[in-house]
């Protein structure tokens, strides 16, 4: 049979269309609400920020929830509340939705000015962005949460680079301009700190500050000593690694082989592990004694600490000229005298989920899209973001474990898709107000 476009038009047009504003298509989050009330998420924020006006509209409730609106319902930027959203959340009993000035205006009340420094050595000026308010505030959501009540806390500290050309963005070592953060990560999956620095600040400087800070707000708030602390080669330094011995039972720091490649040819005893992508490595340990120079010029006695030597065959077979073989080599130096070298090379290589974390922040919630032109407000909204972040990892295994339709693993994406788009009204029947759904709930929600 031939197609005939007539035949189709006429299908078209012959549909019955049922017109009603008050449909939702994202009833999934009055689920979602309802979840984070049952937390007292809005105690917090009224017991950390600032009180508003009696006669305000809004609560820093309708800010946060507004906010995590826009990435769970698929948006990209404040901008979608207005553009795509608004409609959708009319006589919500759980939210009352602000224009993205409202949630802008308040975001930015907020911030606090930079500190700006100069390292001892240097002449270029340094801009860096804290903000204690919000620190306490998002450990506050965390103790909610109930992450630090588990049987071992694990920090990891790294830096990331959002490019973005806002105004007073500096080049980064990319060579595009941005700025560059400094995060802090607990159990792998939660943000704990965040210190906005601009993109000329690399990782390195400051980072005993800034650990120091992170350490100092875990005492005041009379977190226990962290387990475990893992950090890459920028924390390689003598000052960074006596903060953590003070302050961490186990730290693992990744070494810059120019520092300690003289100790590889010292390893005697290799085990062969086969590597999450199936490669063959090596591993062996020696104990070193590093930071002997700045030991000395401190007057203190040098510390002899476990170097963990991870290595691979190079693809091409080229000799290393230093140590006369054709490997490939990296190091980590630990505190950590009980684990094997193998756990602790495999224990290491879980510190590749903070990449995982820095895409979630920049992809699901809004990092690619800053919404401010300076360091200090968006430091604002790095912060507000995370905590989005916090509450969406309680979402998802909250409802994984209620519904098979939902795995933990999932990212917003797939959440979206599998839970949040579902058409619904609120509807008022012997004066109560009812949740009226058009379709399948999953199985264990109610």
């Amino acid at each position: 049979m031939l197609f005939s476009p007539n035949l189709v038009l006429l299908q078209i047009t012959d549909m019955k269309i049922q017109k009603s504003k008050s449909i939702s298509a994202f009833g999934g989050m009055n689920f979602v609400f309802n979840f984070l009330d049952s937390h007292s998420i809005e105690n917090h924020l009224e017991n950390h920020l600032p009180t508003f006006a009696n006669q305000s509209k809004y609560t820093w409730k309708d800010i946060l929830y507004s906010l995590l609106s826009v990435y769970l319902c698929g948006g990209d930027c404040i901008e979608d509340l207005q553009t795509h959203l608004k409609n959708h959340f009319r006589q919500n009993p759980f939210i009352k939705i602000p224009s993205p000035d409202t949630v802008l205006r308040r975001l930015a009340s907020l911030s606090k000015p930079c500190l700006k420094c100069k390292t001892k050595r240097g002449t270029v000026e340094h801009d860096y962005s804290i903000n204690s308010q919000l620190e306490q505030l998002n450990i506050s959501i965390l103790k909610q949460l109930g992450v630090f009540d588990q049987n071992e806390l694990t920090l990891d500290y790294d830096n990331t680079i959002i490019f973005n050309e806002k105004s007073d963005s500096r080049m980064t070592y990319k060579r595009n301009p941005g700025y560059q953060p400094g995060v802090c990560t607990i159990n792998e999956q939660q943000i704990l700190y965040i210190e906005n620095r601009n993109g000329n600040s690399d990782a390195k400087s400051f980072q005993t500050e800034t650990l120091t800070r992170i350490f100092e707000m875990l005492a005041r708030n009379s977190i226990r000593k962290a387990d475990h602390f893992r950090a890459d080669a920028a924390s390689y330094q003598y000052d960074v690694v006596k903060v953590l011995e003070q302050n961490v039972k186990n730290f693992y720091i990744g070494c810059r082989n120019s520092y300690i490649e003289k100790y590889f040819t010292t390893v005697k005893e290799w085990e062969t592990i086969i590597d999450t992508d199936k490669n063959e490595i090596d591993v062996g340990e020696v104990f070193i004694k590093p930071f002997l120079k700045q030991a000395k010029d401190s007057k203190e006695e040098a510390k002899t600490y476990r170097l963990i030597v991870k290595r691979y065959k190079k693809e091409d077979g080229q000799v290393d000229i230093f140590t006369n073989d054709a490997y490939h080599y990296r190091a980590i130096i630990t505190n950590n005298t009980d684990s094997s070298a193998v756990d602790i090379a495999r224990f290491y290589n879980h510190r590749g989920n903070m990449e995982r974390q820095f895409d979630i922040l920049k992809n699901d919630f809004g990092w690619n899209y800053l919404s401010f032109s300076s360091l200090h407000k968006n430091t604002v909204f790095l912060y507000f973001t995370a905590i989005c972040r916090n509450l969406y990892h309680a979402i998802i295994h909250f409802f994984s474990g209620r519904t098979s339709n939902i795995k933990s693993y999932f990212r917003v994406k797939a959440f979206l898709f599998k839970f949040i788009i579902l058409p619904s009204k609120w509807v008022k029947h012997s004066r109560q107000t009812f949740l009226r759904i058009y379709g399948e709930i999953p199985d264990g929600i109610q």
